[in-house]
């Protein structure tokens, strides 16, 4: 996805989704009460705006969004000009966000700068300049990668890393779900031979997924274990192959020495392989989790983040944070527990997410 702003970014994105709920609506117009039901047998289904994935931007966000964005109208209507004391309480506001400090500095820079050079003074007048100058910092005239860079030949091959306890097992499950569901056959490999009980998790998830799986027992080296289930793949015709890792980031040595090991094998078997290697990180554990990405940059090739758990947090500002301090794109997120709510990140239903009521 190619996504270059300048400027106008809020009109856009709000004249893209009313036209979108235009659309809905005369759908709806278009459905009499009772024809749904003689058609189908059921009862008729309410049509909601936007399509599934819009709405789960929308209640996957809905605790940033009634903590953020609350804050912002309510700073505009508390000033009736632009002052420092405005300036000051929106930058309180941003880091509280989990924006990130460094990122909040700049923004304050660009925002003061463009105040002096379009004169303005009216609070109700930055809303659009704030969202526009907070996604160019996301952007920044880059192409934002956010798909799966899947090989030209079988296996595609995904590493997964991440610490314990945000969500590893279970966003490999639900991509895979989603890939199985896209018509792909798809194994998975427990890489994890170290913490209790992930072998047997990630057993469980591949046998409700309908996913193929390669394990050994508790304490048994991953690399081979990952070789054996390479090999199977290529002989079995499959797809993708998910690997799960261990999470033992507290050791960043061991860890990295393990990390490395896996790559040679992995490319020893796969040439060009992994293909990708996506980081989970957990989105209530706010700047934590921006120091856990830090770390694992500097110990293996992070291509992608999956951001989990932002339905829980009323910091959504980190993914700004991530991309921002972190350098590395922000593929999918999640949104909820159900399968469903896992999503390829899109920057246009995020800032729709995130900033709806202001617009």
């Amino acid at each position: 996805m190619k996504l270059v702003i300048k400027m106008g970014l809020f009109n856009k994105i709000k004249k893209m989704f009313a036209k979108e709920e235009t659309v809905v609506e005369e759908r709806r117009e278009d459905v009499t009460d009772d024809s749904f039901e003689k058609e189908t047998g059921e009862m008729e289904k309410p049509v909601t705006r936007g399509s599934e994935e819009i709405k789960i931007y929308e209640k996957g966000l809905s605790k940033s969004r009634e903590n953020f964005v609350s804050k912002l109208i309510n700073l505009t209507n508390k000033y009736h000009e632009v002052t420092e004391d405005y300036f000051d309480e929106l930058e309180e506001i941003l880091i509280m966000a989990d924006i990130g400090v460094n990122t909040v500095m700049d923004f304050m820079d660009r925002l003061r700068a463009r105040v002096r050079h379009e004169h303005i003074t009216d609070p109700d007048s930055l809303k659009e300049i704030i969202v526009d100058e907070l996604f160019i910092i996301y952007v920044n005239d880059e192409v934002i990668v956010n798909k799966i860079n899947y090989s030209a030949t079988k296996p595609t091959v995904i590493l997964f890393v991440g610490v314990n306890g945000v969500g590893k097992t279970t966003t490999i499950a639900k991509l895979a779900d989603k890939m199985i569901s896209e018509g792909k056959k798809v194994k998975m490999i427990a890489g994890d031979t170290f913490r209790a009980g992930a072998t047997k998790q990630l057993q469980e998830w591949a046998e409700r997924v309908g996913a193929s799986f390669t394990g050994r027992g508790e304490g048994t080296d991953p690399s081979s274990v990952i070789y054996d289930g390479l090999e199977e793949a290529l002989n079995d015709g499959t797809d993708v192959v998910l690997i799960d890792t261990a999470g033992r980031l507290q050791n960043k040595v061991n860890l990295m020495n393990e990390l490395e090991k896996i790559n040679r094998v992995i490319g020893k078997v796969v040439a060009d392989a992994p293909h990708e290697t996506l980081l989970i990180i957990d989105a209530t554990t706010g700047q934590n989790g921006i120091s856990q990405a830090k770390a694992f940059k500097e110990i293996t090739d992070v291509t992608g983040i999956v951001l989990t758990k932002l339905d829980g947090t009323a910091k959504g500002g980190i993914v700004l944070a991530i991309k921002e301090q972190v350098g590395i794109p922000v593929k999918y997120i999640g949104l909820g527990e159900r399968k469903e709510d896992l999503q390829v990140f899109d920057v246009e239903k995020y800032i729709y997410g995130l900033f709806k009521d202001m617009m």
